[in-house]
């Protein structure tokens, strides 16, 4: 009895001891957690500069984020048919890159992009006017528009020099734009890719995009725009390896608000890294026009 009578208020004491260090630990864990989410770049780094004086956005770059699956946070989920391709045509699990977390829809709009979920994989290209309304345009090879080409899981290359022109060569569909600098002139058509109009802010390329097709979506989970879709670009050289991007989307036939993705793009650095083909339209010859397909005379 007197061994339990000494013994018990030690224990008392440790227990709350440790009790406190693993309170400090949680709360210096959650602190670490929450300070390291936003990327840590040199905040004074001055890019090389082309003879115009311009920062040197010239390379090949690459996200590596899971924003072309889902821009909001999502788990890791199966493919259409684990059944025939187990893990590989799974879905890994990502943190949303959106400011805010969310994309702030309408509420009709929302509905709209349950539904582009579930008929992702769903297409019907038997009548002109509904050609677009079931499928994901990945899945079809239909080049992915602005932002999406800039997070899908190929590499991208900005070919820079000194003339009003900007090049952005993607290796998704082998997909290519032009960014027209100090450029006044609107989209004269609709296309999937955009009418981009560049200038400088300082040492970010900042781009309007204007004039996208309304079929392109944002990922594979449904998010989606309208024919009035706006998106302002934002590329800040961070370091020799590192630009951030920055996305401003506004659509006011979808979204109750503008609203804004950032993530950092990476240089590729192996060595005579290049730009590749990624031509996918043959992939897709089945899952388009397989229904189509004269059956053999018995």
């Amino acid at each position: 009895m007197l061994f339990l009578r000494r013994t018990i208020p030690f224990l008392c004491v440790a227990a709350a001891g440790v009790a406190a260090l693993i309170a400090f630990a949680s709360s210096s864990l959650v602190g670490q957690t929450r300070a390291s989410s936003a990327p840590q770049m040199p905040s004074a780094y001055r890019a090389p500069r082309l003879a115009d004086g311009h920062p040197d956005l010239n390379g090949i770059w690459q996200a590596f984020v899971t924003a072309n699956w889902n821009l909001e946070d999502h788990d890791a989920q199966p493919g259409p048919h684990p059944e025939l391709s187990g893990a590989y045509g799974a879905g890994p699990a990502g943190q949303s890159v959106i400011e805010g977390g969310e994309i702030p829809y309408r509420p009709q709009a929302l509905a709209k992009r349950n539904a582009n979920f579930q008929n992702r994989l769903k297409v019907d290209v038997s009548n002109d006017k509904t050609w677009h309304a079931l499928g994901d345009p990945e899945a079809k090879c239909y080049m992915p528009g602005v932002p999406r080409a800039t997070y899908m899981p190929f590499p991208f290359q900005i070919v820079q020099g000194t003339s009003q022109y900007v090049l952005f060569a993607y290796e998704f569909t082998s997909a290519t734009r032009i960014v027209r600098m100090n450029w006044q002139q609107e989209a004269p058509v609709d296309s999937w890719m955009g009418w981009s109009r560049g200038r400088w802010d300082g040492d970010t390329l900042v781009v309007d995009v204007t004039g996208q097709r309304e079929e392109t979506w944002f990922d594979r989970a449904g998010n989606f725009h309208s024919d009035a879709l706006h998106v302002v670009e934002r590329y800040t050289p961070a370091s020799p390896y590192h630009l951030i991007y920055e996305a401003t989307i506004e659509d006011s036939k979808v979204f109750t608000r503008p609203w804004k993705i950032r993530f950092p793009l990476y240089r590729r650095m192996e060595t005579n890294v290049q730009l590749l083909e990624f031509k996918c339209v043959p992939f897709t010859e089945e899952l388009l026009f397989g229904k189509f397909r004269k059956q053999a005379a018995r």
